[in-house]
């Protein structure tokens, strides 16, 4: 768990200091598209250091599974977050590298998926 809120950690403050470097320095770089673009990334990281940070806090999980819901969002957050910042920041076109953006989406479903099939199962042992 201390790995996980280490990791969470170093994303979240991440997330600022990109959503601060996308705010001031890409202004006069990157276009109303490709800023709005890199933004919903800066977004999307927080959202899931936000999640992370209650997976990892929330005693109702087992270590287990507060490890794969953590992979999960972690994976989702650099494929997703990831791929935009380097089609944005880079040479790298979204054609190259069409299929990076999605999965990390598809890892933040299986995340939340995983969670509701968590709750459930918990609350029928009730």
């Amino acid at each position: 768990m201390f790995k996980n809120l280490v990791i969470t950690s170093f994303f979240g403050a991440l997330a600022i200091i990109l959503g601060a470097f996308g705010a001031h320095a890409l202004k006069e770089t990157l276009t109303t598209d490709q800023l709005q673009s890199f933004e919903t990334a800066v977004r999307y990281q927080m959202y899931h250091v936000l999640i992370l940070l209650f997976v990892n806090t929330y005693d109702g999980f087992l270590e287990k599974q507060k490890n794969t819901l953590s992979y999960l969002f972690f994976a989702g957050t650099l494929f997703f977050s990831g791929s935009i910042y380097l089609i944005q920041l880079t040479s790298v076109t979204a054609k190259s590298i069409w299929f990076i953006t999605p999965l990390g989406g598809l890892f933040f479903i299986i995340g939340w998926i995983s969670m509701i099939v968590i709750f459930v199962k918990k609350h029928r042992k009730k």
